[in-house]
């Protein structure tokens, strides 16, 4: 038997047991220690005991167990999620959904994808700021992205790029091949990348010189995120175009690749702006007054700046 460490690469179909329980992967990850088995159901599905045979159980035991499986699976303890979530659902804001089935979602596995990522320290909102709904709305649409992050770079490897420019999910300092390389600071490579944060998806850059991988800009701060998405993409179907003060979609003359959203909806756009003898990757939208870059734990704006776009 396998048994559950920390530190260790689990691929999809591993089995471990941890504190006398199974459990089969869900997603494969590298472990760590405050991410064991049975606080991170996004990872980890657990075992139902009739589930295996060791061969050493007598008759009794067996039907003991077979009785449990069958007339109190109900009540089990399972962290598997059981409530199927639709894709229109998944587009509705949480205040949207009516409170019965919110508590449905609650208890059967809706909002397990992000509680695991808060659970493992992902800085998704400021949770100091906002009320237990705030917190659950959050963590709604946390979950949402996560999951959907997960489904295009399954289809990304298993069909490959549907197009020029592709987001792939990524963790800590693992950049993806074929990243979109945007420039050089100092002696590491700045890529794009984008991350869920206070309810939007943010545009940043992404590094494994960075502390965990990533760093988006909200707000005037730099946050730090080790889950996020790569741009992976070919430049032979994609170009940048020069770009000066607030963006204008209608005069830009070719389409752009969205990035991301703010959390009212408003689209974001890649940018890539030249800062202190270096171009970094940053965000571009019809509401703000120039390109914003994370830098130096705060956000800079530049004011003449080059979109991103389908050639």
């Amino acid at each position: 038997m396998q048994y559950w460490e920390p530190g260790t690469h689990y691929d999809l179909g591993s089995v471990v047991e941890y504190n006398g329980h199974r459990y089969r992967i869900i997603q494969s990850h590298n472990s760590q220690s405050d991410w064991t088995p049975d606080v991170t159901p996004a990872l980890w599905g657990r075992m139902q005991d009739g589930d295996h045979n060791e061969g050493h159980h007598n008759e009794g035991h067996q039907a003991q167990q077979h009785h449990e499986k069958h007339h109190d699976a109900p009540r089990h303890e399972t962290q598997q999620p059981q409530v199927e979530v639709h894709h229109e659902e998944r587009e509705k804001h949480w205040y949207d959904i009516d409170d019965h089935r919110k508590k449905e979602l609650e208890i059967g596995g809706g909002l397990l994808a992000g509680a695991a990522l808060l659970a493992g320290g992902y800085a998704a909102f400021k949770a100091h700021e906002k009320n237990e709904e705030e917190q659950k709305a959050q963590t709604w649409a946390l979950s949402n992205w996560i999951r959907e992050a997960e489904a295009r770079t399954a289809q990304f490897y298993e069909y490959g790029p549907r197009g020029p420019a592709t987001w792939v999910l990524s963790k800590e300092k693992q950049i993806p091949a074929n990243a979109i390389l945007v420039g050089r600071e100092h002696s590491w490579n700045l890529f794009i990348c984008r991350a869920f944060y206070e309810g939007g998806i943010q545009v940043g850059k992404a590094s494994n010189a960075f502390k965990h991988g990533a760093v988006v800009g909200y707000k005037h701060e730099e946050i730090h995120l080790g889950v996020y998405e790569v741009l992976v993409g070919d430049m032979n179907g994609l170009r940048w175009v020069d770009w000066t003060g607030r963006l204008d979609l209608s005069q830009l003359g070719h389409r752009p690749v969205e990035g991301g959203r703010e959390r009212d909806g408003t689209p974001l756009y890649i940018a890539e702006a030249p800062y202190n003898d270096a171009v970094h990757p940053g965000k571009a939208s019809e509401k703000l007054d120039g390109a914003y870059i994370p830098y130096d734990s705060t956000e800079k704006k530049v004011e003449s700046y080059r979109v991103l776009c389908y050639a």
